[in-house]
């Protein structure tokens, strides 16, 4: 059940007649030296993490330890509940269910890293805003996840989840495609079509910086998440309506990680970049260190 690239994961599907999830889960029990009761409570368990730290800030604010976020998710949801969101059921709750992750991440509280704490909001806000407009049930919720972490699976050994290695594009990049992915599936639609949004995603999100204000994990990390949702969304619906990417999926992961390699390591985790090398980055940093 082992694969390395999308193709080796799609030839399983059609030689086991299964998803992309079933694949993973069986993988997970086989190489885990797990029964599948243990594999399905440890992604239960997730899952169960995931819906409190995407719900929880949006009636107890918390505040960052840098002072930079906090709150924000809850600003979002009363404008949604005041009827004046311009986005849509899915993508505003998406957007609010991100900022919130990263809001609980920023206050010492307990996230699921998917892949990375910097960009763990952007599986849980794509899963649970699809779950409440379409009523998806927390089993299949779970089916999600394991198909986000076959595609995370096959960055982390081809390419980077890491910002420092290669920008955050490897970053919200690759937790977008692993969202993208899980969203096609649970919409109904085939491993092929799972690999064009994650590539779709990808190429979407090339060449994006790390540049973390006072090498904070807050901003712009949190907004970030918001934009990764956004992205897996919109690039889920694309290759549901069988629009393809123009370059596949191994070789978009390729092309990113030889773009992170060639990243100054200013635009690399070091906040000697972009946003933080701004005036009001630099102000922002002495604020917060003195």
């Amino acid at each position: 059940m082992d694969f390395n690239t999308s193709a080796e994961l799609i030839a399983l599907c059609h030689k086991e007649n299964k998803k992309i999830s079933e694949i993973m889960r069986l993988r997970e029990i086989v190489y885990g030296e797990s029964d599948a009761a243990t594999v399905d409570a440890r992604m239960k368990k997730a899952l169960g993490i995931m819906k409190e730290s995407a719900h929880a800030p949006l009636t107890k604010t918390v505040r960052s330890m840098g002072g930079m976020i906090g709150g924000e998710a809850a600003k979002l949801e009363k404008r949604r509940a005041e009827g004046k969101s311009i986005c849509g059921s899915v993508l505003t709750k998406a957007v609010i269910y991100s900022q919130a992750v990263l809001e609980v991440n920023a206050s010492m509280g307990v996230i699921v890293a998917a892949p990375t704490a910097g960009s763990a909001g952007v599986v849980p806000a794509v899963l649970f805003a699809l779950a409440e407009q379409f009523d998806i049930s927390d089993e299949r919720l779970c089916d999600g996840l394991f198909t986000a972490g076959a595609i995370g699976s096959i960055l982390m050994k081809n390419a980077s989840v890491s910002g420092a290695e290669a920008g955050c594009q490897a970053e919200i990049g690759s937790a977008a495609a692993m969202a993208s992915a899980a969203a096609v599936e649970l919409m109904g639609g085939t491993p092929e079509q799972c690999f064009e949004a994650a590539a779709i995603t990808i190429g979407n999100m090339l060449g994006l910086v790390c540049d973390p204000i006072a090498g904070l994990v807050e901003a712009p990390c949190q907004s970030r998440n918001a934009a990764g949702a956004s992205n897996a969304i919109t690039s889920a619906e694309m290759a549901l309506a069988d629009i393809k990417s123009a370059v596949p999926f191994n070789e978009m992961v390729d092309a990113m990680y030889r773009v992170g390699k060639k990243l100054p390591m200013e635009l690399r985790e070091t906040a000697l970049g972009g946003c933080a090398a701004t005036p009001t980055g630099c102000a922002l940093k002495c604020k917060i260190f003195g």
